[in-house]
């Protein structure tokens, strides 16, 4: 009993000290990673992008980047959300595909249990020798945020990692 109490005292204390709330801490967690996986369809002349976030960490990022609580767990409330997640992420991930800057057209999203898959796709991209990637998502929200990209060209896939503030990435085809 009294080791319990100890813990929330401790608890109360860094929490009044730190000037964080009860709901960071139930949200924070050891590591802060996203996966975005880029694929050319040559056939249809279509890059797919689809970005995997964790939906507490992007929703703080969300709410930062746009002055207003977002709440990406409620699906009535995905038109208020579209505008937000597009602009953010067209901000935080950036690509050029054999020099050329595209614009990433937002498709929606999808939520897993933990996590908020992003959909957008450029099109007229009929083939790809060299993607170039700026990737700084999460990274104004967490210092220890890594990303990883994954990205599938005529079938051969490359990946590569990036720590914040590590945001550069270019693969050869």
């Amino acid at each position: 009993m009294a080791l319990s109490l100890c813990k929330w005292l401790v608890l109360g204390v860094y929490l009044y000290l730190s000037g964080e709330s009860v709901n960071e801490i139930y949200h924070w967690h050891p590591f802060y990673v996203s996966v975005t996986e880029i694929d050319h369809k040559a056939k249809e002349k279509i890059l797919e992008v689809s970005c995997k976030i964790f939906t507490n960490d992007f929703e703080m990022a969300l709410s930062k980047f746009s002055n207003a609580k977002v709440d990406l767990s409620d699906p009535g409330k995905n038109s208020s959300t579209n505008k937000p997640i597009s602009d953010y992420i067209s901000r935080h991930l950036q690509i050029k595909v054999d020099g050329r800057q595209v614009a990433l057209e937002y498709v929606g999203t999808e939520h897993e249990t933990d996590a908020t898959w992003c959909y957008f796709q450029v099109n007229n991209i009929p083939s790809v020798k060299k993607i170039e990637i700026v990737d700084e998502l999460l990274y104004d929200s967490f210092d220890s945020e890594i990303n990883i990209l994954h990205i599938t060209v005529n079938g051969v896939r490359q990946s590569t990692k990036l720590n914040n503030p590590d945001k550069n990435a270019s693969f050869n085809f």
